[in-house]
């Protein structure tokens, strides 16, 4: 007596599929190292001696070299008028390898984007760097770098309210002593906030208003919004459906959501192996059955 060969293959096919749907990994985290915006001098290096190159050089090796092991770190390379000073700074939820990876990509895309000028910044999703010769004029710790807006507008009554809200919780989070970095969702708005590292709590507070206010000018009604200023820089988006699972890079939630997929997926898997051994069974017994009835 054989087994009914198409209805049992489709069943493990079906069993199988399940089970490999449940074991596919969450979707992958944004990617961090995508260019948010650049910023280049129009002065280039006046360098017969390379001694300018020498200390740019000197200083992005000594950043890359920390940012495996933090999140922030500040230099200067280089003496008197030819000094060059720097930073980096890390998103707060990049581990400390996506930290060293995103800071190790810059260097070369200030290259192709800026050339050997004197003071340039390069931010991606995240991380960003820059860096100036000493001697030149540095902007306002609040100075509005960049911007995007949403090209859609909020049609809900009392989104300003939600928005507005939101962007509030970054500043409370900050000036409750979080860091310099915020993260949350309030009223279906996501929004983040960060300060550079070594900025004092109120310095950050006040850059982070000053962002704040910025924002709500500069995007009015959109549904996300995105302002970077000198020191500080701050984004929101709206999900009038509630905000969905995002998979941070840092691998907390997306854990959360990929356990959840396995466990759904398991169960499932489990249901319908219970419900092709049942139809197989059934089957066995309808032929025993009618082998039985023709002895």
């Amino acid at each position: 007596m054989g087994l009914p060969t198409k209805q049992f293959s489709l069943c493990f096919t079906v069993s199988m599929i399940t089970i490999l749907v449940g074991q596919l990994p969450a979707s992958g985290a944004a990617d961090y190292t995508n260019l948010v915006f650049k910023g280049c001098a129009n002065q280039k290096f006046q360098d017969p001696s390379a001694i300018y190159t020498r200390n740019l050089k000197e200083l992005f090796d000594a950043l890359l070299a920390q940012s495996s092991q933090k999140s922030f770190y500040k230099r200067t390379s280089g003496d008197g008028q030819t000094a060059i000073t720097g930073l980096y700074q890390c998103r707060g939820d990049l581990t400390t390898s996506q930290c060293a990876t995103c800071v190790g990509k810059i260097p070369e895309t200030v290259e192709k984007l800026c050339g050997k000028v004197i003071a340039a910044r390069v931010h991606f999703s995240g991380c960003y760097l820059k860096y100036e010769l000493v001697a030149f004029k540095q902007v306002s710790e609040t100075e509005l770098l960049y911007k995007v807006c949403g090209s859609n507008q909020a049609s809900e009554a009392g989104f300003e309210e939600k928005r507005d809200s939101a962007l509030n919780a970054i500043l409370s989070g900050i000036q409750n002593g979080n860091g310099s970095f915020y993260t949350g969702e309030n009223q279906s708005v996501f929004v983040l906030g960060q300060c550079e590292g070594d900025l004092s709590s109120g310095a950050c507070g006040s850059c982070v208003k000053s962002a704040v206010e910025s924002v709500k000018i500069q995007c009015g009604d959109s549904i996300s919004g995105q302002v970077y200023l000198n020191q500080c820089y701050i984004t929101y988006s709206y999900y009038p459906s509630g905000v969905p699972v995002i998979s941070s890079t840092s691998g907390t939630r997306q854990h959360t959501q990929r356990t959840a997929a396995i466990a759904v997926g398991g169960v499932a898997a489990f249901g319908f192996l219970v419900v092709c051994l049942l139809f197989v069974k059934s089957l066995v017994k309808k032929r025993r059955g009618k082998s039985e009835g023709w002895n």
